[in-house]
C-alpha cells in the first residue's frame, strides 16, 4: 500500500526538479540571447583598450615618441605658444597632458572652433610641431566609446548598462544549470569537460565548465563596471553622496575653490550663482578622471574678474610635484577668468589618486582630494576600477583580465553554436516551458531584488516576462 504513494512522492518530485531546471534553462536563454553578441564587443573592446599604453605609443610613433637628447627641455608655457601657433584661429588651449619620460612630446588639446577637439604634440627639446591628433577620433576614444556604448550615444549607453545587469541574470542561472547533483558529479564535466564527448553534448560541457571558471571574473567585470554607466552609474553616485559614502567632503561647494583676482571683490549674491550652474569633472577634458570626483562642482562666478596675470603650466607643474604628482596627469587649464587649474591625477594604484585646484593668479591649492579623502564605495570602486582597465599589476593585470575577457567571448560563441545544434528551423527555439510551475521562491525573490537595484533591468524582465506568456503561453513540455 505504501508503494503506489512513494512512486506518487517520487514522480512529484522529479516533476519538480524537471519544471526548476527548464525554468532556469528559460531565462538563461533569454539572457544570453540578449547579452552575448554585446559580450564579444565587450570582451574585443576592452582586451584592445586594456593595452593602451602600449598600442598608442606604437600606433602614433612619429607623435607621442622623441629621441632624448639629453639637455634641457623648453618650459610648458614656451611648448604651448609653439603648440597654439600651429592651430587655426580661434582655437583655445584645454589641457596639458604632463609626462615625466624623457623620451615622450609635449601633448596640449585645443578646442577648435568647430566644436571638436585635437591634440598637438611638440618637441620638448627644439619646439618642433610632430602632428596632431583628433580627440574624438583617434583609435582608442573609438573604442571606448564601443565599449561604454556602442558609438551610440545615451542609447548605446543604456543598451551596455542593460547588458551588463542581464550578465547577472545569466550568472545566476548558469551556475545553478550546472551545480553538480549526486549523479553527474561522479560522471565528470563538473570541473573540466569530457572531451571524449560528440556533438552538442561536447559543445554544452564545454560552455558549462568554462563558464563556471569564467563567472568570478564575469562578475567582478559587471560589478566594477556599472558605476560607470550613464544612467545607473550616475544614480548610484548621488545615492553614495547622500549617504557619505562616495565623494570627500567639500565636494559639493563647502570648500572655496573659485579663483579671485587681485583686487576683485566679489559682489553679493555671487556665491549663490557660483554654485547655481556649474560644470563638473567630467566635463572637463582630461583623459581619465577617478570616480570619486568625477561629478564634482568646478569652480566659477557670476562676475568675472579684472584681467590680471596669472601663474604659468610651469609653476603649477612645480606645484604638483611638491604635492606628490610627478608624471602622467593632466592639468585642465581654466576656461573663464574665474576659473582654476584642475590637476587630475589618475594612476595605476588608486592610493595615489590626487585631485587639486589651483588659483591661476596666485597659484594657492584650494582644494587637495586625495584618496582617503574618498568615502568607503569610492575606495572599494576606485580598486575595482582600477583592475577592471587591467592597470593595478601592470601587464600581468592585463594579461588576466585579456584572459577573461577572451574567454567570455568563447562562451557567446559556444552558446551561439549550441542554441544553432537545437534550435528548430524557422523558430526561436526558446527551451520549453514546464507543464508545472515551479514554486521558485527563492529565485523569484533575487530577481525582485535584482529589478528593483536595476530600474532599468527590472523594467526588461517584466516586459520578457510578458512577452514569454503572450508569444509562447501556449507552448509547454510534456511532464
Amino acid at each position: 500500500m505504501l508503494a503506489p504513494n512513494l512512486n506518487a512522492a517520487e514522480a512529484t518530485s522529479n516533476a519538480q526538479v524537471i519544471a526548476h531546471r527548464r525554468t532556469l534553462w528559460r531565462w538563461h536563454f533569454y539572457a544570453g540571447l540578449f547579452v552575448m553578441p554585446l559580450l564579444i564587443v565587450l570582451a574585443i573592446t576592452g582586451t584592445i583598450y586594456c593595452f593602451q599604453p602600449q598600442i598608442e605609443p606604437l600606433l602614433y610613433r612619429d607623435r607621442m615618441v622623441v629621441t632624448d637628447t639629453h639637455g634641457p627641455q623648453l618650459s610648458r608655457e614656451v611648448l604651448l605658444a609653439k603648440a597654439a601657433a600651429n592651430e587655426p584661429r580661434g582655437a583655445v588651449p584645454t589641457l596639458a597632458q604632463i609626462e615625466a619620460d624623457r623620451t615622450r612630446s609635449a601633448e596640449f588639446v585645443f578646442r577648435l572652433p568647430s566644436g571638436e577637439s585635437e591634440s598637438v604634440y611638440v618637441n620638448p627639446y627644439d619646439g618642433a610641431v610632430l602632428g596632431t591628433l583628433s580627440v574624438e577620433h583617434r583609435l582608442m576614444k573609438q573604442v571606448r566609446n564601443l565599449h561604454r556604448g556602442l558609438m551610440l550615444g545615451k542609447t548605446g549607453e543604456l543598451v551596455m548598462e542593460l547588458a551588463g545587469c542581464w550578465t547577472l541574470v545569466m550568472i545566476g542561472t548558469g551556475i545553478a544549470l550546472w551545480w553538480p547533483s549526486r549523479s553527474n558529479a561522479r560522471q565528470g564535466g563538473v570541473w573540466l569537460p569530457r572531451l571524449s564527448l560528440q556533438g552538442r553534448a561536447w559543445w554544452r560541457d564545454l560552455h558549462a565548465v568554462g563558464g563556471v571558471w569564467l563567472a568570478i571574473g564575469a562578475l567582478f567585470f559587471v560589478l566594477s563596471g556599472l558605476p560607470w554607466s550613464g544612467s545607473w552609474g550616475k544614480q548610484f553616485k548621488a545615492l553614495a553622496t547622500s549617504a557619505s559614502l562616495g565623494y570627500p567632503k567639500g565636494a559639493w561647494g563647502e570648500a572655496h575653490v573659485h579663483s579671485t583676482a587681485p583686487g576683485a571683490a566679489g559682489k553679493p549674491g555671487d556665491e549663490h550663482a557660483m554654485h547655481g550652474m556649474q560644470m563638473k569633472m567630467d566635463d572637463l577634458p582630461l583623459q581619465q578622471t577617478p570616480w570619486a570626483v568625477g561629478a564634482t562642482n568646478l569652480p566659477d562666478s557670476a562676475h568675472a574678474p579684472a584681467p590680471a596675470a596669472r601663474v604659468s603650466i610651469d609653476d603649477v607643474v612645480a606645484l604638483a610635484a611638491k604635492n606628490g604628482v610627478t608624471d602622467d596627469y593632466g592639468i585642465a587649464l581654466p576656461a573663464k577668468p574665474s576659473g582654476v587649474y584642475t590637476v587630475s591625477y589618475f594612476p595605476a594604484d588608486p592610493r595615489d589618486e590626487r585631485t587639486l585646484h589651483i588659483d591661476q593668479y596666485s597659484g594657492r591649492v584650494l582644494s587637495d582630494i586625495d584618496y582617503a579623502s574618498y568615502g568607503g564605495v569610492a575606495q572599494w570602486i576606485s580598486y575595482g576600477t582600477s583592475l577592471h582597465m587591467g592597470r593595478y599589476f601592470g601587464l600581468a593585470n592585463q594579461i588576466v583580465c585579456s584572459a577573461i575577457s577572451l574567454g567570455l567571448a568563447a562562451l557567446a560563441v559556444t552558446g551561439f553554436i549550441m542554441w544553432m545544434k537545437r534550435r528548430p528551423t524557422r523558430e526561436l527555439g526558446a527551451p520549453a516551458r514546464p507543464v508545472k510551475r515551479a514554486p521558485m521562491r527563492a529565485w523569484r525573490g533575487g530577481l525582485t531584488v535584482l529589478g528593483m537595484i536595476f530600474p532599468l533591468m527590472g523594467a526588461t524582465m517584466l516586459a520578457v516576462w510578458c512577452l514569454d506568456r503572450l508569444a509562447f503561453g501556449l507552448r509547454r513540455a510534456v511532464a
